[in-house]
């Protein structure tokens, strides 16, 4: 009596060349996702490189605008200095001059 499966032709070959195929796809869809992995990997490497990068920068300008905010401060307070004065004719030529100034900058960029 011959079993089932036993020599050649019969079923257990079957089985087993089946079974190597789902083994060859599921290493095949394997490699496919190992390289996605590494893929989202680098990117997210990548992402942490930019944040860094960023905070710094944004590290860099918080301290410039705070330098800028005590600069005007301080200006602004000759301003209020020079206004409470008797030279407030001097103030309001000033202020006249600078609108002047930036007018004549803005038609001169806007005729470009």
């Amino acid at each position: 009596m011959r079993r089932a499966g036993a020599g050649e032709g019969g079923t257990g070959n079957y089985v087993a060349s089946g079974y190597s195929v789902y083994e060859e796809e599921n290493e095949h869809l394997q490699e496919g996702l190992r390289s996605k992995v590494h893929a989202l990997k680098s990117l997210t490497i990548d992402i942490g490189t930019e944040v860094k990068y960023q905070n710094k920068m944004l590290d860099e300008m918080d301290s410039d605008f705070d330098s800028t905010g005590g600069l005007l401060g301080a200006t602004i307070g000759r301003v209020k200095q020079l206004s409470r004065g008797s030279q407030t004719k001097l103030l309001c030529y000033m202020l006249l001059f600078c609108f002047f100034v930036f007018f004549v900058l803005y038609w001169f960029i806007k005729l470009r």
